[in-house]
């Protein structure tokens, strides 16, 4: 199977550093338990694309730490046979630090996609899997006939109960949830 996996808030915590900059650059909260929807509305749009663009500098994106279990699920899924295909809404000013930070954490991947539109690439890529944090991207890869999984955040638990997306709280608990599925 050809799995597409997000990066922020899927293969690391990613909100800690986008808070840490919010508050830094505009002395803003982003309290991670309260952000319940998939909009930041307590940064204006350009604030929040400042944020982002820190977030996404290369020393950030080096040192960043996956999720406990991210790295052993997915070499485990590549090693079954799986077509990896790593995917973000980074810059494409990102991707060659995040091909470094893939290699430094020993992630194996075929595939590695910096781009808006992740269900226009996964649907041109054939995958049969995304694992995505977006609500937005959930839903979309439902309706292009993929299946949706995630890790549980606040901002995607209403759709993860409402629609039919493969969901855990760990990366060992949805790597469970997905065997039926990976076969």
């Amino acid at each position: 199977m050809k799995i597409a996996i997000d990066i922020d808030s899927t293969l690391h915590d990613y909100w800690p550093l986008l808070a840490a900059a919010a508050e830094r650059r505009f002395g803003v909260r982003l309290p991670y338990e309260e952000q319940l929807t998939w909009e930041i509305d307590r940064l204006h749009p350009e604030q929040l694309r400042v944020c982002v663009a820190d977030t996404h500098a290369p020393d950030a994106v080096l040192t960043a730490e996956p999720y406990p279990g991210a790295v052993e699920v997915v070499r485990a899924w590549h090693e079954a046979g799986h077509w990896i295909h790593i995917t973000s809404h980074r810059s494409t000013d990102a991707h060659e630090a995040t091909a470094r930070w893939l290699e430094r954490i020993g992630l194996p991947y075929d595939d590695l996609h910096c781009s808006q539109d992740k269900i226009a690439r996964a649907s041109e890529l054939g995958i049969d899997v995304l694992v995505d944090d977006s609500p937005v991207n959930l839903v979309r890869a439902l309706e292009a006939g993929m299946t949706a999984a995630t890790l549980l955040h606040p901002w995607n638990r209403d759709v993860a109960a409402a629609e039919d997306i493969v969901a855990a709280d760990d990366w060992p608990g949805l790597a469970r949830r997905l065997e039926p599925v990976l076969g």
